[in-house]
């Protein structure tokens, strides 16, 4: 287990730089997060990271499907507010462990 520094708090990641206690998550921690992975985060944002956040919390299993069916926004959304690794990149910023769909 390795350690980072975001916005000035100490966070406790792994090898990925994933969370290994997302409770240690901070909406600045986010923006910080985001800013390295080269976005810029709107409320669009934090809806959905807000609701993947609470489907993790709750031990549901996250994956692209369930971004559908949030009522938050649809898929063809969530890729361009996540280009690349949607999926990847929201739980990253989220503070929440790569889910076990993403390789």
């Amino acid at each position: 287990m390795a350690q980072k520094t975001y916005a000035g708090k100490t966070v406790d990641v792994n090898e990925e730089g994933y969370f290994t206690d997302p409770s240690q998550w901070t909406k600045e921690i986010a923006v910080e997060i985001a800013k390295e992975e080269g976005i810029v985060l709107t409320d669009q944002h934090f809806a959905i990271i807000e609701f993947l956040r609470k489907k993790f919390l709750a031990g549901e299993t996250l994956s692209i499907r369930s971004i559908n069916h949030s009522g938050v926004l649809d898929v063809k959304t969530f890729y361009q507010l996540f280009p690349g690794a949607p999926l990847k990149k929201a739980t990253k910023i989220g503070g929440i462990p790569k889910p076990v769909s993403c390789i």
